[in-house]
């Protein structure tokens, strides 16, 4: 109601050319007097009470308000991939919602990506499927966020129609050649099927090399900007 959450943008980078090519919107909190406060603070509670769908929906009315001062100005347009808790996927509305907040901005729908976690897929795939459909009905995208760093399957792979994998580079963290050896054939066997792949958390050069190997399409991490 105070307006005190913001949209921080890390944008999506081409490693093969540096180009920025997207944005991911982070929610940050302006504390009167704490000042920023971090997500990992404030998301917890938010998700356990249910607030988080308020949240979700504040920073997506923000990046379409951003999205039409742009167009306004005339500047450069990248898309933009805004992330939403399982509990939109829950509700029949959802996608209803989100296009009438476009609409009143006359934003097109194909500048913005609707992310969720894998693991919401695995716990209402059903539902979770009806929504995504309906989404790509109204011209949305929709990315699956840590895909791997559940329980998701090769077969799930066939059945969800998402337009974007997200991987983490954390997946790479022991950094032993088996560990290099699966991301390099999950984000090829993507390639296969015609999905882009983003890596987030890149945060080395030798993480840009790894991923300028494997062909990967998308990056973003510290390593090219903070949000």
């Amino acid at each position: 109601e105070r307006g005190e959450f913001e949209a921080f943008f890390q944008p999506l980078f081409r490693p093969s050319n540096g180009r920025i090519v997207g944005a991911e919107a982070l929610a940050r909190w302006r504390h009167p007097s704490r000042g920023l406060v971090s997500p990992a603070v404030f998301i917890p509670p938010l998700e356990r009470s249910g607030a988080i769908v308020d949240l979700d929906l504040a920073i997506f009315e923000q990046c379409c308000r951003f999205l039409r001062d742009r167009l306004d100005k005339g500047a450069v347009i990248v898309p933009l991939n805004c992330n939403f808790s399982r509990l939109h996927f829950l509700d029949d509305s959802f996608a209803d919602a989100l296009k009438g907040i476009v609409d009143r901005y006359a934003v097109p729908p194909s500048y913005l990506c609707a992310e969720i976690t894998e693991s919401a897929f695995v716990e209402d795939f059903d539902t979770v499927i009806g929504q995504v459909k309906r989404l790509h009905e109204h011209g949305f995208s929709v990315a699956m966020d840590d895909f791997g760093s559940g329980y998701s399957s090769l077969n799930m792979l066939k059945d969800i129609n998402v337009d974007v994998l997200k991987i983490d580079m954390r997946f790479l963290d022991r950094d032993d050649r088996r560990s290099k050896d699966i991301m390099e054939s999950v984000i090829r066997m993507a390639r296969w099927l015609d999905l882009p792949v983003i890596a987030e958390g890149v945060e080395t050069r030798e993480q840009v090399n790894f991923l300028l190997d494997v062909g990967c399409s998308y990056a973003q991490g510290y390593y090219y900007a903070r949000p």
